[in-house]
């Protein structure tokens, strides 16, 4: 019988190759584009589960509490970790970990290590980072310790075993000893690292009172706690813990920290502190619900088609159940119709998901997955996905067929219910509907890349070269020397540029009542240079400048935003408040328009700017626009010159500051394919429905052509039915559009506003892509010779 049933499912299918080709086609382009997303958001959900404890990992946070802000911190003071881990029995091990930027070497090979950290000794013991030598207790238990990934251990020393063996670290040149070898870090892993330095490097020699610091904030901190722990009553301690062991501080400094916990499973993609790499939930969201729409749309073209061609397989349901066949039996048939069908679009999935998997780590900016048979789980979550499509979308078709009375079907009787036609009316309206929601999330991604890109920043990026000197002593002579290259315009030094991360400062400014005003303030470091540079705007008092001596030591500039926390209506009164930071006193002598020194997901905060010559790590040169290539050239010669123990590195600062918007132009993109594979999925099945709507409705277009019907007459009777399904989806998904992209905006501090029109492209993108898809059939329908259609009847 099964043998039978086998049989009878592949003559159904051949019998109808056009309808058979077009389920098979959109099945295999729904489950390709279905499963390459939740492999996407399977990652996305896998980050940081692969740590044996990771339920009882906890990040330490700090809210800082000022008397003119409140700063949300991803890291507690240096102080915090160690001290809480001897006050609280439940807390069993603590960690800190500091992100470092250094040089290293060994004879002549040298390179700036950016992905390197600092740790306390006990982070192989809280972490299962992998180490393949090294006693985990250990390794990072010395001063000047080190420990290599596989791949840095190989870039250094090649094929010799490196424990033991010594690397020259940071400028100075010290010495550090490797004492283990790790495991690359997993791909779905937020703490990334090249190489670990031992923490006690610090605090035991290099900053001794590290340890004891309650206002210094540098690194990230984790513990670990027993898994009896209620950590809600834990974290309820620590304001009783910070009073006693901090509270004179909080009083003196007027900055009163508040500490709670983040469990690590939930940094990368639910923390809105960022130092987690820039995961988002939302995406995550987006994704998965994309992912289900694209299987419904493929599912619901495979029941439109089926049920549509239920007149086709009237008479033969009507002779089984003649001859005996009982409803469950045929309905088995059906369903097993459905999964061959299914099944055979498995097959092209695979092969497709294996040609499409690099392209998609590409697009996605990272390694999803090394291969669909690197985890042969993949395979059988593919296989199982097809076979819920199969049983799920076949029910519905399945239980329309076997139900026809063999009476009524074998007298001719028969016709499609008015049931069965509102249910395809239905579908076609739910896929349309997903179809606009997703070409109006497309319209409204882009504007809002192109308004990120095209946003006023407030300063000049173009032709700026960054040079990464690390405030060596030759820095300046440097400086000078680059000065007088061909091709340089100016050049200028400073502790950051836009886009690039600024440390922040304890301040006392005065305010406009007259008090010294405490505030943490993001700080630059600069040189006279800088705001010319950069063509920053002066909006009161002046720049930094070489005729003033004392500028170098009792000068600062503020922004817009730093005078109107301290209560000034008017730039110019700002001039001359006094100031202390960090050891300086002075006065402002300058103020500045607003521009963007963070990306535009951040309001402009308040920032201020003081001359600071030993904290200025990098160079800028601007260039003029022509022979950058040789300008480049020479820069690195007279690198090699001044500052031959470091390695030549450098960017433009164009391309860096919009390295920020990598991750959305990224989603942007990965929207884009899979809104318009969505759409392809919906216009196969209209494709379908139309070509099988017009062979039933071919007497009556032979009719009207013998009576003189034109072309454009015939057209508009074949589309108009569609285009009023299409108009219902219009109306329904522009509220459901608004709504999503709305929320999805909000991560944005500087955003576009949704317009109008912005909906109306979309819903006449859609008329347009149905009409077109519906007029293929409707031309060539009525471009036909009517005798061929009137023949048979």
């Amino acid at each position: 019988m099964i043998r039978n049933y086998f049989k009878i499912a592949w003559r159904n299918l051949w019998r109808r190759r056009g309808f058979t080709l077009i389920n098979i086609t959109g099945l295999s382009i729904g489950m390709t584009a279905s499963f390459l997303m939740l492999l996407y958001v399977g990652f996305e959900l896998s980050y940081d589960t692969f740590h044996s404890k990771g339920d009882d990992i906890y990040r330490v946070v700090a809210d800082i509490k000022t008397p003119s802000d409140n700063i949300e911190a991803n890291i507690p003071a240096w102080a915090v970790p160690p001290n809480l881990q001897k006050d609280f029995p439940e807390i069993i091990s603590a960690v800190r970990i500091n992100e470092l930027n250094m040089i290293v070497r060994k004879d002549d090979l040298k390179f700036k290590e950016t992905n390197a950290i600092a740790a306390d000794s006990s982070f192989f013991s809280v972490f299962d980072f992998k180490l393949l030598q090294g006693n985990p207790k250990e390794v990072l238990t010395k001063q000047f310790s080190i420990v290599l990934s596989e791949t840095t251990a190989k870039k250094y020393f090649g094929d010799q075993n490196p424990v033991g063996k010594s690397l020259k670290i940071r400028e100075e040149g010290l010495n550090a000893t490797v004492t283990g070898i790790m495991e690359d870090f997993p791909k779905n892993s937020h703490i990334k690292a090249d190489m670990i330095l031992s923490l006690t490097t610090f605090t035991q020699n290099l900053e001794k009172t590290l340890d004891s610091q309650w206002g210094s904030y540098d690194a990230a901190a984790y513990i670990l706690v027993n898994s009896e722990t209620d950590t809600e009553q834990l974290a309820s301690k620590f304001p009783a813990f910070l009073e006693k062991h901090s509270g004179e501080f909080m009083k003196q400094s007027k900055m009163f920290v508040t500490l709670s916990l983040e469990p690590l499973k939930d940094l990368y993609l639910k923390s809105t502190r960022g130092g987690t790499g820039g995961g988002s939930i939302t995406n995550v969201y987006i994704f998965s619900i994309i992912a289900f729409f694209i299987l419904l749309i493929a599912s619901i073209n495979f029941i439109n088609l089926t049920t549509a061609r239920s007149v086709e397989r009237a008479k033969e349901v009507g002779i089984r159940k003649v001859m005996g066949a009982e409803k469950q039996h045929l309905s088995l048939q059906f369903i097993g119709e459905s999964i061959i069908t299914c099944l055979i679009a498995f097959i092209i999935t695979t092969l497709l998901t294996l040609l499409f998997l690099p392209f998609f780590n590409e697009a996605a900016g990272k390694v999803i997955s090394e291969g669909l048979f690197s985890n042969y789980a993949n395979i059988f979550k593919l296989l199982g996905m097809s076979l819920a499509i199969g049983i799920f979308a076949g029910i519905y078709p399945s239980l329309v067929l076997s139900s026809f009375k063999p009476i009524q079907v074998l007298k001719g009787n028969f016709s499609t219910g008015g049931k069965g036609v509102l249910l395809r009316k239905s579908l076609v309206i739910i896929q349309f509907t997903i179809s606009i929601i997703l070409i109006t999330g497309t319209i409204i991604i882009y504007n809002q890349m192109e308004y990120m890109r095209n946003q006023e920043l407030g300063f000049n990026k173009e032709h700026l070269l960054i040079l990464e000197a690390q405030s060596s002593s030759s820095q300046l002579a440097l400086k000078e020397a680059i000065d007088n290259v061909p091709g340089v315009k100016f050049t200028s030094l400073g502790s950051s540029v836009p886009g690039g991360g600024n440390s922040s400062a304890y301040s006392e400014i005065e305010n406009k009542s007259g008090d010294l005003q405490i505030a943490n303030l993001d700080l630059y470091f600069v040189d006279h240079n800088y705001v010319p540079q950069f063509d920053l705007k002066v909006i009161a008092g002046r720049a930094f400048s070489k005729d003033f001596a004392s500028d170098s030591t009792k000068a600062m500039m503020l922004n817009e935003e730093a005078v109107k926390l301290l209560g000034y209506s008017d730039p110019k009164e700002a001039i001359g408040a006094r100031f202390k930071q960090w050891g300086r006193e002075g006065q402002v002598i300058g103020v500045i328009k607003n521009f963007h020194f963070n990306s535009l997901h951040d309001n402009i905060g308040p920032l201020t700017m003081r001359m600071e010559t030993n904290r200025n790590d990098l160079i800028t040169v601007k260039l003029a626009p022509t022979n950058i290539k040789q300008t480049i050239s020479a820069i690195e010669k007279l690198w090699g010159s001044f500052l031959p123990e470091q390695p030549f590195d450098y960017f433009f600062l164009n391309e860096s500051f919009n390295e920020q918007y990598k991750n959305e132009e990224r989603f942007g993109n990965l929207f884009l394919y899979f809104a318009g594979l969505a759409i392809l999925i919906s216009c196969l099945g209209l494709l379908g429905l139309a070509a099988y709507s017009t062979l039933q409705r071919k007497r009556e277009i032979g009719i009207r052509k013998v009576i003189g019907a034109s072309v454009s007459e015939i057209v508009n009777l074949l589309s108009k039915d569609f285009l009023k399904l299409v108009i219902i989806a219009f109306a329904i998904a522009s509220p459901i559009a608004w709504y999503v992209m709305s929320n999805w905006l909000q991560d944005f501090a500087f955003r576009i506003d949704i317009k109008w029109w912005m909906f109306l492209l979309s819903g006449g993108s859609a008329i347009c892509i149905a009409i077109l898809t519906v007029s293929f059939h409707a031309i060539k329908a009525s471009i036909s010779n009517p005798v061929h259609s009137l023949r048979t009847e």
